[in-house]
């Protein structure tokens, strides 16, 4: 069973963990998600498809990423998300979190803060390989076609990467 550490309103670990399926977070407990923006030279950038089996977006696009496991820290956690969702080996020094938000919602207990690290490597579509248990399919794709997916609602996440190109200075084409 997997676990993930639970945070306080400030971003510090509690000392606390948490089971991943089935857990409910109170009011001042958080969660860590990560997401990676990964951009190739050419200015693409690589998206997957949810799998169809999702409890939540199940077929939507988005940039690949996923919870932060308890005793990881966010850079190990998004290099191990990339990792597994599409085959790709990223070293930390090909990228950094460039912007950081959180979720409130004690309804659900689905309280979280999103990490979003913005990696530049240079990869071509033979190096990536998709979990099927994530993924049913990927693109490699110029973000006038992430602009059009969000617009048709099928991408997820498009307005927080947005912002978290505009705290790092990146001007989206």
């Amino acid at each position: 069973m997997e676990y993930f550490d639970i945070y306080n309103d400030k971003k510090e670990k509690t000392g606390r963990t948490l089971p991943r399926k089935g857990s409910f977070l109170q009011e001042g407990e958080y969660q860590l998600i990560v997401l990676a923006l990964i951009e190739r030279p050419d200015h693409r950038f690589l998206i997957t498809r949810r799998s169809l089996t999702k409890k939540w977006a199940a077929g939507a696009w988005e940039v690949p990423g996923g919870g932060v496991q308890a005793g990881e820290n966010s850079l190990d956690a998004v290099l191990r998300e990339v990792r597994e969702e599409t085959g790709l080996t990223l070293a930390g020094d090909e990228g950094r979190c460039v912007y950081t938000y959180s979720n409130v919602d004690t309804v659900r207990g689905d309280n979280y803060f999103v990490d979003i690290y913005h990696f530049r490597t240079n990869f071509d579509e033979t190096g990536v390989t998709i979990q099927d248990s994530e993924a049913i399919d990927f693109r490699i794709a110029a973000f006038p076609e992430i602009r059009a997916l969000a617009e048709e609602g099928s991408f997820l996440h498009y307005e927080r990467i947005l912002q978290a190109f505009a705290a790092e200075g990146y001007a989206v084409p």
